[in-house]
């Protein structure tokens, strides 16, 4: 029995069109696995690729996760697996998603769903059949895409010409799209960023800026991944010319004052962001004199380590530290304390302060991208073996006294200054 879907991705409008990524795809992977296990299950049984991996295929870009759709429960799902010993967790299954993991590819599977009420942050969902019904509460037209193994398009909003035009259209009315979810409003900014070839429409941002209020209702983790999402996004060095999208941003985040920065960058500037740090992004956005930078720690849950990067960079150069850190002598105390990525940091952030390339920067951070980090080697065994010092706090402060000594004279000791300090 040929389904409706079926019948679908049969019909002369539905062109494989990209057969070869696919047939790429399926030998990277074991998708063809999950594909023929849940196609199997029952007659009508039927699993999909969708949204972002075929978006990104039309648009020739790198598949870096895969989202499948499919017309059966999770409950079912997590059988099918569980049946043949593959991989998953629940990763939402409030929401219908299980994750399957095959070797190290990870595929979301997510069970067709129709909105039963939305609040502009989450949805309450039911489960469905109907791929044009899962297909309507979709936001974009690029992302309402599905895909068979073959790379068979069903495409019910024209999201494939959307996106070859650069067009990024909501799927129906665009503000009830927004309502929904007001976290579709920083997806505008970030597609529109990295697709559009057109201007903004000005209904629509209209619409954006009535309804800018409603971010309020999105939870800060959420939040801060759509930033990092834009952030780290090809298209993401557009905003500075993109006035609209520059002021959503600022607008969602005020704490992003120095977003200006990176205007006119030089191209070893712009090296540095296409290598995707984002939390050296985040410092260079929020650091100024205040506590900006610790109000957006606060306030976006930032994790212990990030938190001690922001802070390393803040206390450097809100204070105006940078003025005397760059004496190799300093340079050399941040790599042996903090490690040579905070001594990265350090040298990067200068470089885009200055619009104009300072090659004496580059010279520095090529010459201690190739140290390490000075070792003491003196130790607590030493000083037990070598001058009969027993262990305790003495011992410790010792020791300490050594090292500081040590540091403060370029990581250098002679045996008569050690002796020195030990008999003191």
């Amino acid at each position: 029995m040929i389904n409706l879907f079926s019948k679908i991705f049969k019909s002369k409008d539905s062109k494989n069109y990209f057969s070869k990524d696919f047939e790429n795809i399926n030998k990277s992977t074991n998708i063809e696995k999950i594909f023929r296990l849940i196609s199997n299950f029952s007659e009508k049984s039927e699993i999909r690729y969708v949204g972002g991996s075929i978006r990104k295929i039309i648009n020739k870009e790198k598949v870096d996760d895969i989202d499948l759709a499919t017309n059966i429960t999770p409950t079912k799902v997590c059988e099918i697996l569980k049946k043949n010993d593959i991989s998953f967790y629940e990763s939402g299954i409030e929401h219908g998603t299980i994750t399957a993991k095959i070797d190290d590819y990870k595929f979301e599977i997510t069970t067709l769903r129709k909105d039963v009420s939305t609040d502009g942050r989450h949805a309450e969902v039911e489960f469905s059949n109907d791929w044009h019904e899962d297909a309507s509460r979709r936001d974009f037209t690029f992302n309402a895409i599905y895909a068979d193994l073959h790379g068979n398009l069903y495409d019910p909003f024209n999201g494939k010409k959307d996106l070859e035009l650069g067009n990024v259209r909501f799927i129906g009315n665009p503000e009830k799209r927004i309502k929904e979810d007001y976290l579709r409003i920083l997806r505008y900014v970030r597609f529109f960023l990295n697709y559009s070839k057109v201007d903004h429409d000005e209904s629509l941002k209209k619409i954006i800026k009535q309804n800018i209020n409603g971010i309020s209702k999105v939870s800060p983790d959420r939040l801060l991944d759509e930033l990092r999402k834009i952030f780290l996004s090809n298209g993401f060095l557009k905003i500075t010319k993109d006035k609209f999208c520059q002021e959503i941003i600022t607008l969602v985040f005020p704490q992003l004052i120095n977003l200006n920065i990176l205007k006119n960058i030089n191209d070893y500037s712009k090296n540095l962001i296409e290598k995707k740090d984002f939390i050296f992004l985040i410092s260079l956005m929020i650091i100024d004199d205040t506590d900006n930078s610790e109000y957006f720690i606060y306030k976006y849950n930032i994790s212990n380590e990030d938190k001690k990067r922001i802070r390393f960079l803040s206390n450097i150069y809100s204070k105006n530290l940078d003025k005397s850190i760059f004496k190799e002598k300093n340079l050399w105390k941040i790599l042996y304390h903090n490690g040579n990525d905070y001594l990265n940091d350090v040298i990067n952030y200068k470089i885009f302060q200055n619009k104009k390339l300072d090659k004496d920067l580059v010279k520095l951070k090529t010459f201690f991208s190739n140290q390490e980090a000075p070792k003491l080697e003196i130790n607590a065994r030493i000083l037990i073996e070598k001058f009969n010092y027993k262990e305790g706090k003495e011992l410790g402060s010792k020791l300490k006294e050594i090292e500081d000594f040590w540091i403060e004279n370029s990581f250098k000791i002679s045996d008569q200054e050690l002796n020195k300090i030990v008999k003191n």
